[in-house]
């Protein structure tokens, strides 16, 4: 089953950690990906950034990279400011309220984009924003990560990703897991190519694409 639920849903204050059970399985896993394809140095945005655990991790994986959280949600961003505190990560910048769908991102340019659980858990407009935006932020060969659980034409999908198709769609029709096809063919129209594709825990997979 997917392991993709974004965090604990319950009575956590605003200001204070949200905890995703997800991210301690899978964090050495994307990490393992990550040191193929990111830059020694530089500056690396991450796309919805959630609970902030991930970023957290990263930050400390990669003492050399400065890491830019971001998140729609306010309450993300306090979650995602309470870890960065906790945990004393000095490579980890205050978090932005970056939207996937907004007109601009107003940003320094990355070296690199990631973006860990969004494209299922958002209308398919927001992965329309996220590559394009990432297409003009990005110097040619400049990586754009993401990973989560998406279908396949040639791979069974799990009985637990199916499932999880089911709960999303009853939370919002606009949601749901995207097929490797689709988001092939929405990198190739804004300018990139797929690189790689990366079995990962719990039926989820890396894609990682590069600016052409």
């Amino acid at each position: 089953m997917s392991d993709s639920k974004p965090w604990i849903v319950g009575e956590t204050p605003p200001g204070e950690q949200r905890h995703a059970p997800a991210t301690m399985r899978n964090r050495d896993a994307i990490v393992a990906v990550l040191r193929d394809i990111l830059p020694p140095s530089g500056l690396v945005l991450e796309v919805a950034s959630g609970t902030g655990e991930h970023i957290v991790y990263f930050g400390r994986s990669f003492p050399d990279l400065t890491f830019q959280p971001s998140d729609p949600d306010p309450d993300c961003c306090q979650s995602i400011a309470a870890w960065t505190q906790r945990e004393a990560v000095p490579n980890v910048l205050p978090p932005l309220p970056l939207d996937a769908q907004a007109r601009e991102w107003d940003i320094p340019e990355p070296a690199a984009i990631l973006c860990i659980n969004m494209v299922h858990i958002s209308p398919w407009e927001s992965s329309i924003g996220l590559f394009e935006k990432a297409g003009t932020l990005l110097d040619p060969g400049a990586p754009l990560y993401l990973y989560g659980p998406y279908l396949r034409a040639d791979v069974e999908t799990a009985p637990g990703n199916l499932a999880f198709e089911r709960s999303l769609k009853s939370r919002d029709l606009r949601w749901g897991l995207r097929d490797v096809a689709d988001m092939d063919a929405l990198a190739a129209r804004t300018g990139f190519a797929r690189e790689s594709l990366t079995e990962m825990p719990a039926n989820n997979i890396s894609l990682v694409y590069r600016k052409a």
